[in-house]
C-alpha cells in the first residue's frame, strides 16, 4: 500500500522545504494526492518561503506539471515565495519545452535555493 502522504517537509530557518516520497509521479490517483498534499503545505510556510526539492523524482506526467502550476498560483495568492531545486535533466527538459523554467524559480540544488532566499530586495 502506498503511503498516505506523497510529500514530507522540514523547516530550515525561515524556509519550508518540501520533499517528494515518489520517484515516479505518473498515475492519476498519485497525482491527485501529490497535488492535495502540496496545497496543504502552503499554509505551513509561515515565513512565506517554500522550496520544492525534486531530488527523488525521476519522472512525472504532464498532469503533475498542471498541479505544480496550480500550486504556484496558490503560493502567489497567499504571498508565499515558491522555488524549486534538484530537478533531474529529463524533467528539466519538459519544464523548458513548456516554458516553465520562466514560471518557476529553479535552482541546481537546495543550497543554491537557500542562498537565494536569503538575498534581500527586488534585485538580490
Amino acid at each position: 500500500m502506498a503511503p498516505s502522504s506523497s510529500v514530507w517537509s522540514q523547516t530550515n530557518g525561515e524556509v519550508l522545504i518540501v520533499y517528494f516520497n515518489e520517484s515516479k509521479i505518473l498515475d492519476d490517483a498519485r497525482i491527485q494526492q501529490v497535488g492535495k498534499d502540496l496545497t496543504q503545505m502552503v499554509p505551513k510556510a509561515e515565513k512565506g518561503k517554500m522550496l520544492l526539492n525534486f531530488q527523488s523524482v525521476g519522472f512525472m506526467s504532464s498532469a503533475m506539471i498542471g498541479k505544480l502550476i496550480m500550486l504556484q498560483k496558490k503560493c502567489k495568492a497567499d504571498n508565499v515565495d515558491l522555488r524549486c531545486s534538484n530537478i533531474t535533466a529529463n524533467i528539466m527538459e519538459v519544464f523548458k519545452i513548456m516554458k516553465l523554467d520562466k514560471v518557476f524559480d529553479i535552482y541546481n540544488d537546495e543550497a543554491d535555493a537557500m542562498k537565494a532566499f536569503e538575498k534581500k530586495g527586488w534585485f538580490g
